[in-house]
């Protein structure tokens, strides 16, 4: 006998699943605004400091992408405030694990549009009198940057798959709100197959801005940085 689809389960309780999503889209718009400039002061103490600065970022940014997000989010859920002796609820854990683990993916990003950059830049620079930080804020940047943004896009997309981490420590994302109402209602595949729906949607809309991009500024001669 075949299965009888019902999504009147689904209907009933969309309000659930969108406040999820927005439980998502905001994790995910938080870390990235947090973890942009701290990969590009995590990429800049790498690329110039001395070995008190560059060594300690050397080992933050490996450490960070070497690790499992799972495996830092229960760190900062479950084991930081047993040494802190303060309570971090979900959203906070999650936002110091996606900020910090981000971070690294994106002074990455940064120290390969930085070194992307033709060495007769800081030369030209230098023969007209900027100094180095001003070479890097006026000069070296804004090109590096403009070669980043697919890099950036595309680690935002995939941040957002991550978050689905979440859900593990009763965050309210989308995922723990499909498995609730999966868990009420014994509508597993119905409610699921939405969710993805709802997933496939966010992202692939993404997915298609991204090439779009990257098509773009190939023909008009840029390349980009990963």
């Amino acid at each position: 006998m075949g299965y009888e689809w019902d999504f009147s389960v689904v209907f009933n309780n969309f309000d659930l699943l969108l406040l999820g999503l927005l439980n998502t889209l905001k994790v995910t718009g938080v870390s990235l605004s947090l973890g942009i400039p701290l990969g590009l002061v995590l990429a800049l103490a790498r690329l110039y400091g001395n070995i008190a600065v560059r060594l300690p970022a050397i080992v933050l940014i490996d450490f960070l992408r070497a690790t499992p997000p799972i495996v830092q989010l229960f760190w900062f859920f479950f084991a930081l405030p047993i040494l802190t002796g303060i309570e971090i609820d979900p959203f906070k854990a999650a936002i110091l694990t996606f900020t910090l683990q981000s971070s690294a993916f994106f002074a990455e990003v940064f120290r390969g549009g930085i070194i992307s950059i033709g060495s007769g830049q800081w030369e030209a620079s230098k023969a007209i009198g900027m100094n180095r930080n001003q070479t890097l804020s006026r000069v070296i940047l804004p090109q590096a940057v403009k070669r980043m943004i697919p890099a950036f896009l595309e680690r935002a997309i995939e941040l957002m798959k991550t978050t689905t981490l979440v859900s593990t420590i009763s965050y309210a994302d989308l995922l723990y709100q499909a498995n609730s109402i999966a868990q009420s209602s014994y509508r597993t595949l119905e409610v699921f197959t939405v969710a993805a729906g709802m997933y496939f949607v966010v992202i692939f809309a993404c997915s298609i801005g991204v090439r779009r991009l990257e098509r773009h500024m190939a023909r008009s001669g840029e390349t980009t940085a990963h």
